[in-house]
């Protein structure tokens, strides 16, 4: 049961990577917007590369500080009901706030890895993976590690880093093909028109998962999941 149960956190890291590679918000639409602009392909792949470690170092700039809590064990429950708490808030306020940051509007295009840094960051898309990435902390841990002392303490944090990197890579790798196959397919065939005319608005879809992965999460500690 307990490996049905991992196997669905992994394949939500991935779902939610696809989520938000075909969010225009995460920034695929500058990716088509570069590669129109200097007329080559090939600037696109290089703002798509930009836009993914950006987004990287955004989900290890969340993660990372949980993977140093977690070896608290004792604390577990309350850690991932408190991670938890954090998401839905975060959702609930980009529901009753509309306006998209003003910050992003003063980056240069150019400097595509730091939007989409604080684009991730601003969007809480870092968060919507922390209840995630502690489920599968918690059924990757060893059963008896009260008794087992520092040492025990330090491998435990060693091996949360490990999969804070793990579920940052492969929720970046799913984010970056969804991502690179919405700007290819507006870049060849649909083009920008197509974004501003047919894509509907993602933003209350955004808050309301972000609200109900925190739900999620809430529920999971609580039920021992």
């Amino acid at each position: 049961m307990e490996d049905v149960s991992l196997a669905a956190l992994w394949w939500a890291v991935i779902f939610s990577g696809f989520y938000h590679g075909i969010n225009p918000g995460m920034g695929w639409p500058l990716a088509v917007s570069a590669a129109l602009m200097e007329r080559r392909p090939w600037a696109m792949a290089k703002a798509l590369g930009m836009l993914a470690l950006g987004h990287f170092l955004a989900m290890i700039g969340i993660l990372l500080p949980f993977s140093l809590m977690i070896f608290l064990v004792e604390r577990e429950t309350e850690i991932r009901f408190g991670a938890g708490l954090i998401v839905v808030t975060m959702g609930v306020y980009l529901l009753i706030n509309r306006k998209h940051p003003k910050i992003l509007a003063r980056i240069h295009p150019a400097r595509l890895a730091l939007w989409s840094f604080l684009a991730a960051m601003a969007h809480g898309a870092g968060l919507m993976l922390v209840p995630i990435y502690l489920g599968i902390c918690g059924l990757l841990e060893p059963g008896n590690v009260a008794a087992s002392g520092h040492a025990a303490a330090q491998s435990l944090m060693s091996n949360d880093i490990l999969t804070a990197l793990t579920v940052a890579t492969v929720h970046t790798l799913a984010m970056t093909v969804a991502g690179s196959l919405s700007a290819v397919i507006v870049y060849h065939w649909l083009g920008l028109k197509f974004i501003s005319r047919s894509w509907f608005n993602l933003d209350t879809a955004w808050a309301v998962s972000l609200i109900l992965v925190g739900m999620f999460g809430m529920w999971s500690a609580y039920s021992g999941h």
